[in-house]
C-alpha cells in the first residue's frame, strides 16, 4: 500500500533520523550531496566548510531536503522538506553546533574505541567532524510518503 505521512510521521522521521540529503542549484544544474543533521522540532540545523555547496546556497536559499527510513524495497518512507538556507552566526551558531552535536556525536564511533580491531597504522584525524559554517533551514512545506506491505 501506498500513501501519504501525516504530520506526526513526518516529525518523527525527522527527529528519528541523522542523515539526509541537501538539494540546491545554481539556477543552471542542481547539487545533492548527503548531509548530517539535527531537527529540533522547527528547523534543519547543520554544518559545513567553504566550497561549492555553500557556494551555491549563499546564492540561492532555496532547498530541498530529503531524508528516509528503508527497511526494504516494499517498506519504506520519506521526507521531502521545502525551505531556505540560514547561514548562523553568534549565539545562534552556537546554539546550532549544540543542537548538532547533542544529537549527532553520540552516535558516531572513533576506529580508536578499538584499535585492535582495526588495521589502522596512522594517527586517526577527528577535526574535519567540526565545520566552520552553522546553519539551519527554514521549514516552508514539508510532505511525506510510504510504502507498506
Amino acid at each position: 500500500m501506498l500513501g501519504e505521512l501525516k504530520e506526526a510521521a513526518i516529525t518523527n522521521i525527522l527527529h528519528s533520523q541523522v542523515i539526509g540529503r541537501l538539494a540546491c542549484s545554481n539556477g543552471k544544474e542542481p547539487y545533492i550531496t548527503p548531509v548530517t543533521y539535527a531537527y529540533d522540532g522547527d528547523f534543519i540545523y547543520g554544518q559545513t566548510s567553504e566550497g561549492k555547496k555553500l557556494d551555491i546556497l549563499r546564492k540561492n536559499p532555496k532547498v530541498c531536503f530529503e531524508v528516509d527510513m528503508i527497511t526494504d524495497m516494499r517498506n519504506w518512507q520519506s521526507v521531502v522538506i521545502y525551505g531556505k538556507f540560514e547561514e548562523l552566526e553568534g549565539a545562534e551558531a552556537k546554539k546550532a553546533r549544540e543542537i548538532l552535536f547533542d544529537r549527532v556525536f553520540p552516535l558516531s564511533t572513533s576506529s580508536t574505541i578499538h584499535p585492535h580491531e582495526h588495521e589502522t597504522k596512522t594517527k586517526v584525524d577527528d577535526s574535519t567532524r567540526v565545520k566552520t559554517v552553522l546553519y539551519r533551514i527554514r521549514i516552508q512545506e514539508a510532505t511525506g510518503r510510504f510504502e507498506k506491505q
